[in-house]
Order: structure tokens, then sequence, then C-alpha cells
């Protein structure tokens, strides 16, 4: 079934509804007496979880609603490409496949490391990830045809001032410059199908390929973008270094730190991390945080009474925590779950991590491990980069308030 703007309307109504009966019982937890808290809890609790499923519920909607098929323009040799690879899956046929793949794809190929598969299910299988991890929509991605990829920055900026049409220019100051590589590592899937299956002229090869692939490297990926320790893999922006020193006191590379003031994270907290972030990249930021994070940010207000997370109640609206939209990372910690790491982070990530895809998803065919069945042995170059150290902060609760909390 299609869908429309009024089914969006439709459950923007509910998250409205739901979001009044959630204020109003959790005021009235906060306000009863003793015996009322405990069964009002659970209540607040019940609620606060529905908000957060028709909060979802509404994005993928307006997910659907602005997907646009893209063609492949025609492309003969794309299109003769994708034909012979066809054949190679179903039958093992590798007549003229590395000639196609050299015409298509206009890159060198591996001569004993499988076949590169087309682009558009490349396209298809990099677009199912993006639906799935969370990190490759709020953060750059870029594809490159090589693991030498060098982005040269300037620690300090360059020293500048103004000066009168005719006089000299004195010296600027020398830069501090720096060069950023990212960190690379290859991810695998082997999925697998049945002889039968691949003969039966109705079974969808290339839904199978992309749907398989993208459900195996989607949790392995997201966990590496996040939390990553670099080893054989990339590594995750809450594992680069950090500091508490502002901006411009902290050694470039180092991520800022801000700490919860008391034994639970407050409103307060979530706006001296907002103000942490300098104004110029405060355009376009986001919080990122896991669900149990999100419940517990829903329960805060400010110092007028009023809660900091609002529902977004219109198509295209996301919700926000003070007027910033939310990105939801099952990925990113607990609050004080004990692993040294900050549960919620605020930045814009577009500027400050970059992730990128060696271009040639790789595919070798397996008829002889597991008959009867057929593996496809899956390969994918995937690396990350902290490109702007300035444009992410971190909001932490130390290892003692998380006790009392």
């Amino acid at each position: 079934m299609a869908v429309d703007h009024k089914d969006i309307e439709q459950v923007a109504e509910e998250l409205k509804q739901r979001f009044e009966e959630f204020k109003a019982t959790n005021d009235q937890r906060l306000e009863g007496i003793v015996q009322q808290k405990a069964a009002l809890a659970g209540q607040v609790e019940t609620l606060n979880a529905k908000l957060t499923e028709l909060d979802n519920i509404k994005t993928s909607l307006e997910n659907e609603l602005k997907e646009i098929k893209r063609p492949n323009g025609g492309n003969k040799n794309i299109s003769e490409h994708k034909a012979a690879f066809a054949r190679f899956i179903r039958k093992g046929d590798e007549t003229g496949l590395t000639e196609l793949e050299q015409k298509a794809m206009q890159i060198g190929v591996d001569a004993d490391g499988g076949h590169a598969l087309p682009e558009e299910l490349n396209r298809d299988i990099l677009s199912a990830l993006r639906d799935e991890v969370v990190m490759r929509q709020e953060c750059t991605v870029i594809t490159v045809g090589t693991p030498e990829w060098k982005k040269l920055v300037n620690e300090g900026g360059i020293s500048s001032g103004w000066v009168g049409e005719i006089e000299d220019r004195p010296e600027t100051s020398t830069p501090k410059l720096s060069v950023l590589t990212p960190v690379w590592g290859e991810i695998y899937g082997n999925p697998h199908a049945s002889q039968t299956m691949l003969d039966d002229a109705f079974f969808n090869v290339e839904s199978f390929i992309t749907s398989e692939l993208a459900t195996e490297f989607a949790e392995k990926e997201e966990t590496a973008l996040t939390i990553g320790d670099g080893d054989k893999k990339p590594k995750g922006f809450l594992s680069y270094a950090t500091d508490d020193k502002k901006d411009k006191d902290r050694d470039w590379g180092k991520l800022q730190i801000i700490t919860a003031k008391a034994a639970t994270i407050s409103a307060d907290d979530i706006i001296s991390l907002i103000y942490s972030l300098r104004k110029p990249y405060r355009a376009g930021a986001k919080f990122m945080l896991n669900g149990q994070s999100l419940l517990a940010v829903r329960l805060l207000k400010d110092d007028k009474g009023n809660y900091i997370w609002q529902p977004g109640l219109q198509a295209g609206q996301p919700s926000s925590l003070s007027g910033f939209a939310i990105a939801e990372n099952e990925q990113m910690p607990d609050i004080g779950d004990g692993s040294g790491k900050a549960p919620i982070a605020f930045g814009n990530f577009k500027r400050g991590f970059y992730i990128f895809d060696r271009i040639g998803i790789r595919v070798l065919r397996d008829p002889y491990t597991k008959k009867p069945f057929i593996g496809f042995y899956t390969t994918k170059r995937v690396g990350s980069m902290l490109n702007d150290s300035n444009a992410i902060k971190l909001l932490a609760v130390t290892a003692t308030a998380a006790k009392k909390s």
C-alpha cells in the first residue's frame, strides 16, 4: 500500500496525544505520594517506549514517501556487466566478465580476488546500508578508488590581518599542518543459496544479494564506526582521544568531553553540551545517543518546567532535544555502563567524521565448501577518519556518578 501524507499526519496526531499523556503522567509521578510513584513510574516507562515507537514509525513513513528509484542511465557497459554477473551468480559462467567489469567500472580488478559487483548492485547495497546504519546517514560518506586517500589540514589557522593598499605585507606565521588518513578495514559476508534457488527464473538474485549482504554488513559497520578500535576495522569516533579543554586550548585530534555535574544527566548538562559547540558548527548539529539514553533525556525539564524533548508533529519535522534533531544509534553506550565511553554526543557529524567506501564490492563464488549450497564470499573495504575534532562534543557520566544514580 502506498504511503501518503495522511498516514504521516495520523501517526503525528497519535504521537502528539501520547506525548500529552506522557507529560501528564510523569508530572503526576513527580508530584505524587510515595505509594503512587511506583505505579506511575511503570506507566511513564510504557508511554516513553510508545513515543519512541511512534517517532520511528513517522520517520520510516517519511523516508518511504520520498524514496525515489534511480535509473542506470542507459549505459550499455553497465547493462552488459549486470547481465554477465547474473550468469556468473546463477551458473558460475565467468565468460567475458573481467573485461566487462573494467569497461563498466573503469577501474582495475584483481585477477584472483573474485568479481566486482555491477555498479547498480553496488549502489543498492550502499543505499541499503545507509538506511540501516545511522552513522552513514549522519556522517560524510566518500567513495574512493584507492586506500591512499589523504587530506592536509591546518591545525591552528594561518595568521592574517588588514593592510593598506600600498603597505608592505607582513610575513604570516607558519601554519601547523597535519596529514589525515583514513583507518581502513575489510568487512566480509558469506550468504548461501541452493542451486535450485539459483535455477529458478523467478528467484530474484539481485534482491537476494542486496538484502543478505546489507543485513550482514549493517550491524558490524555501525559498531565499528561508533566504537571500533581501528584494529582490522575502521576507528569509531568514540575511540578517539578526549580532553575537557576548549577548542583553542585542546590538542587537534582530541574530542572535547563534558562531564555531567551530578549523579544523573540534567537539562543543564544538555545545554552545556550544546554551547560547548561553537556557533559555526551548530547549523546541522544533532544529538547522537541510544534508546536507553533517549528514554532518560525525555524526562528532563528546563528551569521553567518545560520538557526539553519535543515530538515532531509535522511531516518532515523530526523530534528534537532542546531544539536540535536526534540520531538514535544503538551502538552508543548506555548511561553508566562502565565502558568509559560517553553515552551522548552532540555535533555536526557531516563536518566531524568521514566514512570511506573503496569502490568495488567483490564476490567469490564457492560451490564446494557447503554442498549443495553455493556461497558468495563477499568483501568490502571501509574506512573512517575524524575530520574535524572541533565539530563533535561528548557528554559523559563519571563512574562515581553512575553508581549513585
